[in-house]
């Protein structure tokens, strides 16, 4: 675990509420993308796109924090750890990041891996709900969120 603090960026109370919007911004612009991509049949972009979208609201809740990992398997097992693991967030939520996740690996490694438009569209829904639940404890906190 990286403290923002630790990797040269101390951040305010203000600066970490920026991080947290521009974060949530990239979550939103991931998951545009995702639909776009399914519109256009592009079934293994839209999974790759739905889960970035999810990716990015994670660390968008860890930048209140102060809380930065490099790696994607290190952000989501701390999520998950505090917050879904303690039922900040419903725990069948932590199970669809991991199949997103999973997902995801899937598409962009698997040579011979091919989506589905049905597997796609699951995807986008669960982002879809996890970004909204994200967003609502977001606003709890405090936080807005665009």
């Amino acid at each position: 675990m990286t403290t923002l603090k630790r990797r040269g960026l101390f951040l305010s109370d203000e600066r970490k509420k920026a991080l947290c919007e521009y974060r949530m911004q990239n979550a939103q612009e991931s998951f545009s993308v995702a639909e776009d991509c399914y519109m256009k049949n592009h079934f293994k972009d839209s999974i790759n796109r739905s889960y970035y979208s999810v990716f990015y609201a994670v660390k968008a809740v860890l930048s209140l924090e102060g809380i930065d990992f490099k790696r994607h398997k290190d952000v989501i097992a701390y999520f998950n750890h505090t917050y879904v693991a303690t039922e900040i967030i419903p725990r069948s939520f932590g199970r669809k990041i991991g199949q997103l996740q999973q997902r995801r690996e899937k598409s962009d490694y698997d040579d011979f891996y091919i989506a589905s438009k049905e597997e796609a569209l699951e995807q986008l829904n669960n982002a879809k709900a996890i970004i909204e639940v994200i967003r609502k404890y977001l606003e709890e906190k405090g936080g807005e969120t665009p």
